[in-house]
């Protein structure tokens, strides 16, 4: 069974940093895309972040320039670096993943981590 373990979520003032990671474990054979999601209170999930297994990236228009995604394939591991945060950036962040497990594939989220950014 793969899962995936957030960390790095916190408080921060406006314009202050985090870098959230995910780690995923279990019988992986390989991870296509990895991605950081978030849902602020009352509003959908939207895409914040993804990338591939080949280094491709595509972000939300609202975080371009301040965000950037990485991933470090042998540790099956993709980070957020968020610098510049603002109050709106405040939500629960999720990393997803989609890839195959043996000969199966998948798609599994994680538990969240909570970003809260004060003005």
């Amino acid at each position: 069974q793969v899962q995936l373990v957030e960390s790095g979520g916190g408080q921060v003032q406006a314009g202050g940093s985090l870098r959230l990671s995910c780690a995923a474990s279990g019988s992986i054979t390989s991870i296509n895309y990895m991605g950081w999601y978030r849902q602020a209170p009352g509003k959908q999930r939207e895409l914040v972040a993804l990338i591939t297994i080949g280094g491709s990236t595509n972000y939300a228009d609202s975080v371009k320039g301040r965000f950037t995604i990485s991933r470090d394939n042998a540790k099956k591991t993709v980070y957020l670096q968020m610098n510049n945060l603002k109050p709106e950036d405040t939500a629960v962040y999720y990393c997803r993943a989609e890839g195959v497990a043996g000969y199966r594939l998948f798609e599994v989220w994680g538990q969240g981590t909570l970003v809260t950014v004060s003005s």
